[in-house]
């Protein structure tokens, strides 16, 4: 995953896909589950539709483009909520990640590198620490999804949406028990804690303490950049371990978006302005998206302003 380490080179993520999948096309997810989307001639076309805008996005910014396998609600713990097997939930992930490697093939060159994201989340609720797993636990339980990513040919894996430092560590410790490259994606509440309570910067340093910092770096996701922004506003070395935000266009709590029934999808204008002080506070900032109620409108306004702070 050199790639990933150049900071010379941006890479450009996709927004919400559940939320513009519910919202915007009007299908029915399952416990939020966008792996259904593959049942439907349909629903892969929607797939298809909504990932070549991000792409085309890339393509013309000259940027990378990291691109999720539609798995974030598709591990062992998800399997009886969305009424399957173990063993069918797990080929729904390499199902998956079939369908967005043929993507990747149509529009990977030189200009456009592709990296195939094995996307995990949480065993619980995203927005609470319903379920909170000691590392060793947390590994037991997601190993066979990434495992089963990781057959299938993903070049990485990413958790994201994580509530909880052990969660992180257990997933961390199953995808470096295989040697496959792993991002860890923590969602912070409006006072910039994670959902447990605990402090950005220590959940960081505990989650690298138990792993020997197997992540290759962290993110920040499902958060609007105002409930973080006094957190990374101080320069600090643990700020280096931050690679990527996937920011929320919403300023709403999440208990509030979790009882919206309309999306908020914010300003994507102001959204994409707010990033621009991120890039000056997160040095190793390489890898931009969205989150909850953000479409292509926002990661293009995102992708300008990162471009002009880059030149600047």
């Amino acid at each position: 995953m050199d790639t990933l380490k150049n900071t010379d080179r941006f890479y450009l993520s996709d927004g919400g896909l559940e939320t513009w999948m519910v919202f915007e096309e009007g299908f029915d997810l399952p416990c939020f589950s966008a792996a259904v989307l593959l049942d439907t001639a349909e629903g892969r076309a929607a797939l298809t539709a909504y990932f070549e805008r991000f792409i085309a996005l890339a393509r013309d910014s000259g940027r990378g483009f990291v691109m999720d396998t539609p798995t974030w609600r598709c591990g062992a713990a998800w399997a009886a909520p969305l009424g399957l097997g173990l063993h069918e939930t797990l080929a729904i992930n390499g199902r998956a990640t079939a369908f967005m490697a043929a993507i990747r093939d149509r529009h990977e060159t030189a200009q456009l590198p592709i990296l195939l994201n094995g996307l995990v989340g949480p065993a619980g609720d995203a927005y609470a620490p319903d379920v909170a797993l000691g590392p060793d636990e947390a590994c037991l339980v997601h190993t066979p999804q990434v495992r089963a990513l990781a057959a299938a040919g993903v070049d990485m894996i990413s958790a994201m949406t994580l509530t909880h430092a052990g969660e992180a560590a257990g997933i961390a410790q199953a995808a470096a028990e295989i040697d496959l490259p792993v991002v860890i994606s923590f969602t912070l509440e409006t006072d910039g804690r994670l959902p447990s309570g605990e402090p950005l910067d220590e959940a960081i340093a505990e989650v690298d303490a138990w792993t020997g910092a197997a992540p290759l770096h962290y993110m920040i996701n499902c958060a609007h950049p105002d409930h973080f922004r006094d957190v990374v506003a101080n320069p600090a070395p643990w700020l280096d371990r931050i690679g990527g935000v996937r920011a929320n266009a919403s300023r709403m709590s999440h208990a509030e978006l979790d009882a919206s029934e309309v999306l908020d999808d914010g300003d994507p204008v102001e959204l994409g302005a707010l990033h621009g002080d991120l890039l000056r506070l997160l040095p190793n900032l390489r890898i931009i998206g969205g989150c909850c109620g953000t479409d292509h409108r926002h990661v293009g306004c995102i992708a300008g302003h990162a471009h002009r702070r880059r030149a600047a």
